[in-house]
């Protein structure tokens, strides 16, 4: 490997924020017991199956049999009509649970390992009032919530812990709630 490349390459695996390495964490108390349920998007990077979506974001999550969580997030379009697009979430690591694999392939695809997300709880608050989703490659994020609105003091500090694992908030696009029950 050339030496120039191999130190660029070290530089960006050190970059850091404020003298802490930008690594990714889940919560290492998570309960998905709490956190199955209704929950409303505050705020997401863009991404491209979602661009669809102007408004009223949310997904629930409902606790299967099977130990399994399905996934179903629906959303309003800029014609108005509701979209929804339902999937599959696991625990692949019952020692990291709030290390998520989520899927929305059908199901007899889902014997491929692409076809599942990595789904991060990155940050929740004690009582499950709020949470932060990611991915450990920073590309994805979502801020959501069990209301439609989070207090801007929480949010700001919020803001500051996801700075410190190297998300770019600044990329994160408000979600207009309107009514979508």
């Amino acid at each position: 490997m050339n030496r120039g490349i191999f130190f660029v390459a070290l530089l960006l695996a050190l970059q850091t924020t404020n003298g802490q390495a930008q690594t990714v964490t889940a919560v290492t108390d998570f309960d998905l017991n709490q956190y199955v349920g209704k929950w409303y998007e505050i705020a997401r990077f863009p991404n491209k199956f979602q661009k669809q979506c102007v408004a009223d974001v949310m997904a629930t999550y409902v606790k299967r049999t099977d130990g399994d969580v399905d996934v179903i997030n629906r959303c309003k379009n800029a014609a108005g009509a509701i979209e929804e697009a339902v999937g599959q979430g696991r625990v692949p690591d019952p020692g990291t649970k709030a290390k998520l694999k989520v899927r929305f392939a059908p199901r007899w695809l889902s014997w491929l390992p692409t076809v599942w997300a990595d789904y991060w709880v990155v940050d929740i608050a004690p009582d499950y009032s709020y949470a932060a989703v990611g991915d450990p490659t920073k590309k994805y994020l979502w801020i959501l919530a069990r209301k439609k609105e989070i207090a801007d003091p929480v949010y700001q500090a919020l803001m500051k812990r996801l700075a410190n694992q190297g998300f770019d908030t600044s990329q994160l696009v408000l979600t207009p709630q309107d009514g979508l029950k």
